[in-house]
């Protein structure tokens, strides 16, 4: 086996970052342990499976918005390196704070799917929000 090939399989298989693969119509074609580990769901609860899965009730009709745009069109901006921060939904219903990438996956015809690589980042974001709310009383005149 070539080092390639290692290096993909490794970050295929790996739990710390969530990888999810879709079709062009938003159905989970790949969910790798770090996706079962963040969102809570086995892959063969996921693959066949729509997006909205992960996706809280009141972001989907943007989600879908963008989804199909970048389907048309070909292009994300948050392919780049720029991340993409939104709210997750875990399988208990939990909702998270994910930050991620977008590749677009192509075969003969176009733009077969996407790739996301996701991470949660909770746990900072809930950090950053205390700092801002700490910030914001210290600047309060005293009563």
């Amino acid at each position: 086996m070539k080092i390639s090939d290692q290096l993909g399989q490794a970050l295929l298989v790996s739990s710390s970052d969530a990888i999810i693969a879709t079709d062009r119509e938003g159905h989970v074609t790949f969910w790798n342990p770090g996706a079962e580990r963040i969102f809570g769901f086995a892959a063969d609860e996921a693959v066949g499976k729509s997006l909205d899965l992960i996706i809280p009730e009141n972001l989907r009709a943007r989600h879908w918005e963008g989804f199909h745009h970048v389907m048309k069109t070909g292009t994300s901006r948050y392919g780049d390196g720029d991340l993409l921060s939104v709210p997750g939904l875990t399988k208990s219903g939990r909702r998270i704070s994910v930050e991620f990438t977008v590749v677009m996956l192509h075969d003969e015809t176009g733009i077969a799917g996407t790739v996301a690589v996701m991470r949660d980042v909770t746990k900072r974001f809930e950090e950053l929000r205390e700092l801002r709310r700490k910030l914001a009383e210290a600047g309060q005149p005293k009563k």
